[in-house]
């Protein structure tokens, strides 16, 4: 029934539960499965911010990791434009079966049922559309935060206390992302901003 399913995503905490959900359709009808995240354009096509461009990388790049975990197949892309178009293109491109999206997202303010992007997708789109509430409650939102449960699993492991962050410590669709620079090289955190448990892996 699904081939290919798309999951747009901008990082925010709002695609965690969309991510979630797609993830577990594509697993179930072993679909691939597509994410896009859209670098928006500003006045007279410029881009709205240089960081933007890094921030997108890494929304796909975390959809990728956790398509990975659980053996889906995945493609990404990282997009610049108009968010709606750029999904609605895609989607036509690449015959896309399904698009899970979150209800809100950098887009700003919630509208009567769905975020702006989302409602224009779900009225221009031929293809189904599956919106997703975020539910979850994120409880670990400061970045201080984060950086204590990752030192504390670091300490469990054996680790020095004192071990370095690299510099782009971040967030991404309600996980916090904690680089350390070991001895071994570099380690990662994953801090789950709503149960606050933590994964470390090695970053190659």
């Amino acid at each position: 029934m699904y081939d290919d399913v798309l999951i747009p995503t901008d990082g925010s905490d709002d695609t965690r539960r969309s991510i979630e959900h797609g993830l577990a359709l594509a697993a179930q009808f072993d679909a691939t499965v597509h994410t896009v995240a859209v670098v928006p354009e500003g006045p007279l096509g410029t881009l709205e911010d240089e960081s933007a461009v890094s921030a997108a990388q890494r929304a796909a790049e975390y959809v990728a990791f956790e398509a990975k975990k659980r053996d889906v197949d995945v493609v990404t892309a990282v997009e610049q434009g108009v968010p709606h178009e750029i999904i609605l293109k895609y989607t036509d491109e690449q015959g896309i079966d399904a698009i899970v999206m979150g209800t809100q997202g950098r887009t700003g303010l919630d509208r009567v049922l769905v975020g702006s992007v989302t409602e224009r997708v779900v009225r221009m789109a031929e293809t189904p559309v599956v919106t997703v509430r975020l539910t979850d409650e994120i409880r670990i939102d400061d970045e201080a935060e984060a950086e204590r449960l990752a030192r504390e699993a670091l300490a469990d492991r054996g680790d020095d206390g004192e071990t370095p962050v690299a510099d782009d410590l971040h967030q991404i669709s309600g996980t916090w992302l904690v680089p350390f620079e070991t001895d071994t090289g570099t380690l990662r955190a994953r801090v789950d901003g709503v149960t606050g448990a933590v994964a470390l892996e090695s970053v190659e």
